[in-house]
Order: C-alpha cells, then structure tokens, then sequence
C-alpha cells in the first residue's frame, strides 16, 4: 500500500507501516485494535493507552467511562 504520512508520526512502536497512517490504520482495524499511536499526541503516546477513553482526553474531550 502507497500511503505517506504527510506529518511526523508521533508512535514510539517500531514497524513497517511507521509514517504510512492508512496502512496502520487499516491494520488496526483489521485485528480489531486500539486506536493507533498515530492519533495522539507525542505526549499521549507516550503513556502507551491506546484506548478510546484515552484518545479523548489526549484531545481535551471529556466522556462517561
């Protein structure tokens, strides 16, 4: 798949889809994970939750866990 990541990716884990986000994303999905790395921030993935309730703080949004 041909996809470059048009931003410095901010996910610490060291793959072959590292700065292809629709590649991880579409890998993601298709094991059923958590969110990607790529969707938070530096300092939000860093704390390694990748769960939903996670992403939301990271991005300031607050929901009934």
């Amino acid at each position: 798949m041909s996809c470059d990541n048009t931003r410095p990716c901010p996910c610490t884990y060291d793959c072959p889809r590292h700065g292809k986000c629709c590649a991880c994303v579409a890998h993601h999905r298709a094991h059923n994970d958590e969110v990607p790395g790529c969707f938070f921030s530096k300092e939000g993935e860093a704390t390694y939750d990748r769960g939903i309730a996670a992403l939301a703080r990271d991005h300031g949004l607050k929901i009934e866990e």
